[in-house]
């Protein structure tokens, strides 16, 4: 009868505190090279704007409107209240929507800085 040896070889199990510290989520993604930022991404999160924060499509100034409002700079803030001189004050405000220039995008990115 033939007899095979066969040689293992043991390897150390990992301390108890490597162990603690690998069940912990950003431990194994800091070994994983990964990083997680404490809060969530500012898009996830509903921002909240005080009437402070806020312009009127119907009172405020090109330069306040400029200054406020989000890619509109002086000439489409100036296209704004000519467009209010026009026709009168807006009535809502997706009817920012008419302004030559103003398009969806930009008047939806800018929809928590404005008010009537």
């Amino acid at each position: 009868m033939m007899m095979s040896s066969v040689c293992y070889t043991a390897s150390a199990a990992p301390s108890t505190a490597a162990k603690s510290d690998a069940s912990h989520p950003q431990a194994t993604m800091a070994a994983k090279g990964e990083t997680r930022s404490a809060t969530p991404p500012v898009m996830a999160q509903e921002k909240q704007v005080s009437d402070d924060e806020t312009v009127s499509i119907n009172t405020a100034t090109a330069e306040e409107l400029a200054q406020a409002l989000n890619g509109v700079g002086a000439k489409k803030a100036q296209a704004i209240v000519s467009y209010r001189e026009e026709y009168g004050p807006f009535k809502s405000l997706e009817d920012l929507k008419q302004v030559p220039g103003m398009g969806n995008a930009l008047v939806e990115r800018n929809m928590a800085h404005l008010k009537l």
